[in-house]
């Protein structure tokens, strides 16, 4: 794992035949993503990212009232 001023370069990984891809151990450890975290994909012409929903967890309760 690189590490540089708070963006990392984890590696590279491979898709498996179902489609699936395995975040890196050091990837989890720094976002704090286990088992059974909902991850949310984002794209644009560019690339993707994959985010925790827990991070947009406070504004979509602000949005539907809670809090």
């Amino acid at each position: 794992m690189l590490e540089d001023n708070g963006k990392y370069i984890f590696g590279v990984v491979k898709m498996g035949e179902r489609g699936q891809i395995v975040i890196p151990k050091e990837a989890r450890e720094v976002y704090g993503i286990k088992a059974g975290d909902s991850l949310l994909v984002l794209g644009d012409s560019k690339g993707m990212a994959v985010l925790k929903t827990e991070i947009f967890q406070d504004k979509i309760d602000e949005m539907l009232g809670g809090n």
